[in-house]
């Protein structure tokens, strides 16, 4: 883990793409997707980013950056 993760904020559940920006939380997760860049995500948007962002894999590949 790096100092980038610890300013990153929440990308969910999205990842800006068909809906609202930053949530402006910090992010805890940071979900692998195919073709895209990983999305970082907040614990509240941890579940519907794996349900309906763009790219995720499957099984999700989900890690922890504090």
């Amino acid at each position: 883990m790096t100092d980038r993760y610890s300013a990153a904020s929440c990308r969910g559940p999205y990842g800006g793409e068909n809906g609202p920006e930053d949530c402006g939380d910090p992010a805890r997760f940071e979900v692998a997707r195919h073709l895209r860049a990983p999305l970082r995500v907040c614990p509240v948007h941890l579940g519907p980013s794996l349900l309906l962002a763009t790219g995720v894999l499957w099984p999700p590949g989900i890690v922890l950056v504090r």
